[in-house]
């Protein structure tokens, strides 16, 4: 990704204030409008024109109270489908989920969630092919979320910190649907059986979840048992990623607190 120099992003801010509108700056410019609304946040921000998001306050750093539910759901989706950037013309790292276009309600709930959780924070959605990216821009997603660090997540040890885990302990459900949001589904599995001679076709649904790290797996299949759900690891090409959940009672529970996406 190409940086902007000062001189642009004045001249940027320069038209902002003018009132252009974002799209128009974007296209004058060449420079992607996504950078351009940030570069807006930013401005009317140092200038106090953005109530309560000059200094936004971190339940960490701060002590300001945090949605613990929510919290708890946007760790699964981060854990799935989120990572943290930061661009170097940008002062501040964005914390971003990537969901399909096939469930806007998925989409709406994350963006609720980091709503919930960063209440004095930029969210935004950018589109991409098939998908949107959900963001929050702040300066304390280190913080929040200290399972950050360079590489893929397989790549390096994911561990939950002590009060991450009292969280997860209060709402393991919420997790639990954050997980199977970023990399699960619930979908319907048939088979055959005979009776009285007679080959007839069942159907039966069925929660997967897929993930390529060891860690986070067991985070999944851990808080499954505190929950009381039965499941079982499906290795397929000698690759124990997936994680099935098929009999009947646990999937009434699963569908009573999570349910297929949406």
């Amino acid at each position: 990704m190409s940086s902007h120099g000062t001189a642009v992003r004045q001249e940027a801010l320069t038209l902002l204030r003018t009132g252009t509108r974002n799209a128009d700056v974007a296209r004058r410019l060449g420079i992607p409008p996504g950078t351009i609304a940030y570069w807006l946040h930013v401005d009317r921000a140092e200038r106090g024109e953005c109530p309560g998001s000059h200094n936004p306050k971190c339940p960490r750093c701060d002590g300001r109270a945090l949605h613990e539910a929510a919290y708890a759901y946007l760790l699964g989706l981060y854990l799935g489908d989120g990572h943290i950037i930061q661009y170097s013309e940008h002062r501040v790292p964005s914390l971003m989920i990537t969901c399909g276009d096939n469930w806007p309600g998925l989409m709406d709930l994350c963006e609720h969630a980091m709503r919930a959780v960063f209440p004095d924070n930029s969210v935004c959605r950018v589109q991409r092919i098939g998908c949107h990216n959900v963001k929050v821009y702040s300066k304390h997603l280190w913080c929040m979320f200290p399972q950050h660090g360079p590489g893929m997540k397989h790549t390096r040890p994911i561990v939950l910190e002590g009060w991450q885990r009292e969280i997860v302990d209060a709402h393991p459900w919420e997790f639990v649907r954050g997980l199977v949001h970023s990399d699960g589904c619930r979908n319907m599995n048939w088979t055959t059986r005979v009776v009285k001679g007679e080959r007839k076709r069942y159907e039966y649904p069925r929660y997967w979840f897929t993930n390529v790290s060891d860690d986070i797996r067991k985070l999944y299949t851990d808080t499954l048992d505190t929950l009381g759900i039965e499941w079982k690891n499906c290795t397929r090409a000698g690759k124990p990623y997936n994680i099935s959940v098929a009999r009947r009672a646990s999937v009434a529970l699963m569908d009573a607190h999570i349910g297929p996406k949406y």
